[in-house]
């Protein structure tokens, strides 16, 4: 099997049995200094950031830029890096003091009435941050969604440039892991896939808990 620096693998099974199944959560690999997000790039992108430690040459700070901190949804937007133009993918340790930043920032990319007051509240905000929210369905390794929610942010101008270069700790190519693991889903042998070990991501502020709609989980701290 590929190894990746950036963790230690888990059993599939082993893991989506101790999953929240419904609700709102940020599945993660961390640590306590550290998160794991996921992003997919064309090669010119995704192998320059790789080699060099760094975004550049096609990689653009005036678009915004998504990550992801849920390995599988991940996997289900670049089918396994099978997708044309996200074929590497990358794994970019942040240091967690930012990427908790990111979250305290985030701005719901559509109006949610538990969190703005009003809809003009809602697009006044939108216009001061540089980071959006997005809840979306996640996935199972097959694709197939489930209950629960997935996150991924959007980060744009001063924060984008932040994540790739204050936040980051490290970027690893880990394109031959996924592609490993994308052939034991199609081929049905999910009993032997390996996934990075995530659990539930803890936000220590309530109110930020809050804002993003975090679903209640008293085991984010447990191993």
């Amino acid at each position: 099997m590929a190894r990746v620096k950036s963790w230690n693998t888990v059993s599939y099974h082993e893991q989506v049995a101790r999953w929240p199944r419904e609700g709102r959560h940020i599945m993660a690999h961390y640590d306590d200094d550290s998160i794991v997000v996921y992003q997919a790039y064309r090669p010119s992108i995704g192998e320059y950031a790789a080699e060099h430690q760094r975004f550049g040459g096609d990689w653009s700070f005036s678009r915004m830029s998504w990550i992801k901190p849920n390995f599988l949804w991940m996997m289900y937007r670049c089918g396994w890096a099978e997708k044309r133009g996200q074929e590497v993918v990358l794994a970019i340790r942040l240091d967690r003091r930012g990427f908790d930043e990111i979250l305290a920032a985030a701005v719901h990319s559509s109006h949610d009435a538990d969190a703005y007051p009003s809809h003009a509240a809602w697009k006044e905000r939108v216009a001061s941050s540089d980071v959006r929210l997005q809840w979306d369905p996640d996935h199972d390794p097959t694709g197939a969604k489930v209950a629960r929610r997935a996150v991924q942010l959007g980060l744009r101008g001063p924060v984008l440039r932040d994540y790739a270069t204050r936040f980051c700790l490290g970027i690893e190519d880990i394109s031959g892991f996924v592609r490993e693991q994308g052939a034991l889903v199609r081929s049905g042998r999910l009993d032997h896939l390996e996934l990075p070990r995530e659990r539930v991501y803890p936000v220590d502020d309530p109110a930020v808990a809050r804002h993003l709609g975090l679903s209640p989980w008293p085991d984010s701290r447990a191993g």
